[in-house]
């Protein structure tokens, strides 16, 4: 399975913040957002990326996070000349899907919560040929977001974006599982009202031939979509409460290709030795120190 990050797009909600800088590379407590999204698939045991960026911000990415090898892992990047849609991911990333399976998660999406690793290699070592599967989050305003209708057994019945009367207070978040067929899909669809290629129209094929999974992420979980001033906050509140309580770190990417085994302790320390004086690198020492931490508990 290959994965994909869209972390284009003008960032007009974060105006005038995003004039010099995309939004996925500002900080949320104490790493940069892009390292978030970036986490989840690593935790999926996904090593193969494609970073969707815009032009003026490529290099940005690629100081940062290079080509993925310190991570034991394969990082390509693509720009976005325009934010045509979500769906656009699917066809600049054809030429990098190929014939695999692939995992598409937004540049802003944030997730938290005890079991999350098991769904996710749940969802990335199954054989997809038959399908999709996408996961709901309960929100207070689903107006905002695509939002997605049960009946009792959570079959889903039907998927609605940005509706002005929604069917139920379920969100579609920013993480999406698909089968070789995606890529055809998306090439297909047509542009919505707004002008763009809607994720929606790509899941409502997939509903329509009734092969379409969602997975419900309910108590014990925590969804952010950090795209405003005020969500970027909470973001940041959120990650500090439970790294300060619980004395480890939220999508540390060393940590996880640490204990993935993609890295050997070699390498984690020729890391180390170039961020040492920060408190993140002073951490990722921590972890040679005691190689008893259980990983289970530390990768969300």
């Amino acid at each position: 399975m290959k994965g994909l990050i869209l972390a284009g797009g003008s960032g007009t909600r974060l105006y005038p913040t995003t004039q010099v800088i995309t939004k996925q590379l500002l900080p949320i407590y104490d790493k940069p957002l892009i390292m978030y999204p970036l986490s989840v698939l690593m935790i999926a045991g996904i090593r193969e990326i494609l970073l969707i960026v815009t032009k003026r911000d490529i290099d940005r990415f690629k100081q940062l996070l290079e080509n993925g090898s310190f991570l034991g892992m394969k990082i390509d990047y693509i720009i976005q000349q325009e934010p045509n849609g979500l769906a656009e991911a699917f066809i600049l990333g054809k030429d990098f899907i190929k014939n695999s399976t692939s995992c598409l998660i937004l540049g802003d999406n944030i997730f938290y919560g005890q079991g999350f690793r098991e769904i996710l290699k749940e969802c990335s070592s199954l054989d997809y040929r038959g399908g999709a599967v996408t996961f709901a989050y309960p929100v207070k305003d689903p107006k905002r977001f695509g939002v997605v209708e049960f009946d009792k057994n959570y079959n889903v019945l039907s998927i609605e974006e940005k509706p002005t009367k929604p069917k139920s207070n379920f969100a579609l978040t920013g993480l999406y599982f698909y089968d070789n067929n995606v890529c055809n899909i998306a090439k297909n669809i047509k542009p919505s009202n707004r002008g763009e290629l809607e994720i929606t129209d790509i899941n409502l094929e997939y509903l329509k031939n009734k092969q379409l999974k969602t997975k419900v992420l309910g108590r014990g979980f925590t969804w952010l979509d950090a795209g405003t001033p005020e969500s970027m906050l909470e973001a940041s509140n959120f990650v500090s409460i439970i790294e300060n309580k619980q004395n480890y770190k939220i999508a540390c990417l060393e940590e996880i290709a640490y204990y993935n085994g993609w890295i050997d302790e070699k390498a984690l320390i020729k890391r180390i030795d170039k961020i040492n004086k920060s408190e993140y690198g002073q951490y990722l020492a921590s972890i040679i120190e005691d190689k008893n931490i259980h990983y289970k508990k530390k990768l969300k």
